[in-house]
C-alpha cells in the first residue's frame, strides 16, 4: 500500500489543478460572451450613432459576418490547440479579442464596424475549442460535465451583464462606446496573469487509459485527423445535433432584445435585461443541475450524458415555439426560462459527449468542426432573420419553423453511440 502514496498525492494535486483551471477560465468565458452580447443589447444606440448601418438586414449581415469568420477559423484553432499549448491559445485569444473589443468603441461607420466584428470573429475563434478541451483534459471521470457546466455559467453571466449595457448606452454620461472601452481593457489586463497561472494537463492525464494509449500519444497528421473525425458516424450526428438547435439559439441571443423592444414597446434598457437575465439565469442553473445529473447517470450508463442532453432538447423545442408566439412579456419570459433550463442541459454535455467519441488529441479539432458548421449556419440565420424582419414575416411563423428543426435534434442525439466511457486518472 505504501507504493500508492506518491500516486495518490499526484492524483490529488492534479484534481486541485483541474478545478483551478475552471476557476481561471470562468472570467474569460464571461468576457467572451459579454463582448458579444453588448452589441445586441445596444443595437439601437449603435445604429443611431452610425447611420450608415441603415437597415436591419445590414445589422444582421454584420452579426453574420462575425459568425462566418468565427466558424471558418474554429477548426484551425482546434488543430493548433491539439498540437501545441492549449494554455497559449487561450491567452492569445483573450488578449486579441479584448484589443478588438476596445477598437470597436472607436469606429465611426458601418464598414469599420464590419471590420472590427470580422477581427472579433478571428480572435475569438481560437478560445472555445482550446478551453473546453483543456477542461476535458483535466477533468477525467465523474466531474467532466460538471466542470464544463461551471465554465459555461461564466458565459451566461457574461450575457446577463451584456444585457444590462443597454442602460449604459442610454446614459448620456457613458454611452455604448464606453462599454466596449472598459470591457476591452479588462480583458487585456487579465491575459497577462492568466498566462502565468494557467497550466496544460500533463500528458498521462490528458489521454484515455486504453489498450491503445501508447498510440494516442503520437500526434496524427492534419489530414489523418480530419479523415478520422469525418468518417466517424457518431461524430457527424453530434455535429448535426450541435447545429440545429443553435439556429434558434443565435436568434434568441442576438435578436431577443430587439424582438422584445418592438413587440412589447419596451425601452432599450429593460428589453436587454428581460432578454438576457431570466433565460441565462435559468441556463446557469440548468448547466449545474444537468452537469451533475449527467456525471451521476454516467456511473450507471455509458449513455448518461446523451440522455440528459436529450431531456434538455425536449424542453427547448416547445420553448422556442412559445417564445415566438407569446402575447405578453410575462409569457415570453416564462418560455425563455424553460428554454434556458433546456439549453443548460444541452450546453454542459456537448464536449463531454465528444470526449466519448474521439481520442483526446482530437477534442479541440472536433469541437472546432462543430463550431464551423453550427456557427456558420447561425450566421445565415442572423442574416436571414434580419431580412425576414424587413419583409414583415410573422415572428410566430419563423420560430415555429425553428421549433420543428430543433425537434429533429432529439432523434439525432439518441442515435449517437458512445465508444468511450470516462476513465479515472492513472499513473503511467
Amino acid at each position: 500500500m505504501a507504493s500508492l502514496g506518491p500516486v495518490s498525492d499526484r492524483t490529488s494535486k492534479f484534481l486541485s489543478t483541474a478545478w483551478l483551471v475552471v476557476m481561471l477560465l470562468w472570467p474569460v468565458a464571461l468576457l467572451n460572451y459579454m463582448d458579444r452580447q453588448m452589441m445586441a443589447s445596444m443595437k439601437y444606440s449603435v445604429m443611431q450613432d452610425i447611420p450608415s448601418i441603415g437597415v436591419d438586414a445590414n445589422w444582421g449581415y454584420m452579426l453574420g459576418q462575425f459568425k462566418w469568420v468565427y466558424a471558418f477559423l474554429s477548426p484551425i484553432g482546434g488543430l493548433i490547440a491539439d498540437r501545441f499549448s492549449r494554455r497559449g491559445v487561450v491567452c492569445f485569444s483573450l488578449f486579441a479579442w479584448s484589443a478588438v473589443t476596445w477598437a470597436t468603441g472607436q469606429v465611426t461607420d458601418f464598414n469599420s464596424l464590419l471590420w472590427t466584428r470580422t477581427m472579433m470573429g478571428i480572435s475569438e475563434a481560437f478560445y472555445m475549442p482550446a478551453a473546453l478541451a483543456l477542461i476535458a483534459d483535466h477533468h477525467i471521470g465523474k466531474s467532466r460535465s460538471t466542470a464544463v457546466g461551471i465554465h459555461q455559467t461564466g458565459m451566461y453571466v457574461g450575457v446577463i451583464l451584456g444585457g444590462f449595457t443597454g442602460y449604459v448606452a442610454d446614459n448620456p454620461d457613458f454611452g455604448w462606446r464606453s462599454a466596449f472601452d472598459i470591457s476591452g481593457l479588462i480583458g487585456i489586463l487579465y491575459a497577462f496573469p492568466l498566462f502565468f497561472l494557467l497550466r496544460d494537463a500533463p500528458k498521462p492525464f490528458a489521454v484515455h487509459v486504453t489498450d491503445t494509449s501508447a498510440i494516442q500519444n503520437n500526434q496524427p497528421s492534419v489530414l489523418h485527423s480530419l479523415r478520422e473525425l469525418l468518417t466517424n458516424r457518431s461524430f457527424i450526428l453530434l455535429v448535426l445535433y450541435f447545429t440545429l438547435p443553435a439556429l434558434a439559439g443565435w436568434i434568441v441571443r442576438d435578436w431577443m432584445p430587439a424582438i422584445l423592444k418592438d413587440r412589447f414597446h419596451l425601452a432599450q434598457g429593460p428589453a436587454g435585461v428581460y432578454a438576457t437575465l431570466f433565460y441565462n439565469t435559468a441556463a446557469f442553473l440548468g448547466v449545474l443541475v444537468g452537469g451533475r445529473w449527467a456525471d451521476s447517470w454516467m456511473q450507471r450508463s455509458i449513455r448518461g450524458r446523451i440522455y440528459v442532453s436529450a431531456i434538455g432538447m425536449c424542453l427547448i423545442v416547445p420553448a422556442i415555439f412559445g417564445v415566438g408566439n407569446a402575447t405578453t412579456i410575462s409569457i415570453a419570459i416564462l418560455f425563455l426560462i424553460i428554454y434556458g433550463v433546456g439549453w443548460g442541459f444541452f450546453d454542459c454535455n456537448n464536449m463531454p459527449i465528444l470526449s466519448q467519441l474521439v481520442r483526446p488529441n482530437l477534442r479541440a479539432t472536433g469541437f472546432g468542426i462543430m463550431n464551423l458548421v453550427s456557427i456558420s449556419c447561425g450566421g445565415f440565420a442572423d442574416w436571414g432573420f434580419g431580412t425576414l424582419r424587413d419583409m414583415k414575416v410573422p415572428l410566430g411563423l419563423i420560430f415555429g419553423v425553428f421549433s420543428c428543426v430543433a425537434m429533429l435534434s432529439v432523434v439525432l442525439v439518441l442515435l449517437i453511440k458512445p465508444a468511450i466511457k470516462d476513465a479515472p486518472p492513472q499513473d503511467h
